[in-house]
């Protein structure tokens, strides 16, 4: 089994930034790529980000592209979401996802961290 645990959530004002973090513990040599999704009230989870085990790879969802930025310290199995440019759309509970391997489904999740993004 792997463990996700999400920190760095929180109240922002539109324009401002955050970075989220993801730390895995457990089976995580069984872990491949990793990602992060959101769900706002309301509506369904939606992807935003993905990376490969070997950081090589990443994909972002249109509506974040060019302000999140995704990226993993495999010495700390930590994945992060740097998050700039926020705007009010971007409220959501994140939650930090992980697949067995680069091209599995997302099997394990974490219990997601609140963002809120101010107007």
């Amino acid at each position: 089994q792997v463990q996700l645990v999400e920190s760095g959530g929180g109240l922002v004002q539109a324009g401002g930034s955050l970075r989220l973090s993801c730390a895995a513990s457990g089976r995580t040599f069984t872990t491949g790529r990793m990602g992060w999704f959101r769900q706002a009230p309301g509506k369904e989870r939606e992807f935003v980000a993905s990376i490969s085990s070997s950081g090589g790879s990443t994909y972002y969802a249109d509506s974040v592209t060019g302000r999140f930025k995704i990226s993993t310290d495999n010495d700390k199995n930590t994945v992060y979401l740097q998050m700039n440019r926020l705007k009010p759309e971007d409220t959501a509970v994140y939650y930090c996802a992980a697949a067995r391997s680069d091209l599995g489904r997302f099997s394990y999740w974490g219990q997601g961290t609140q963002v809120t993004v101010s107007s």
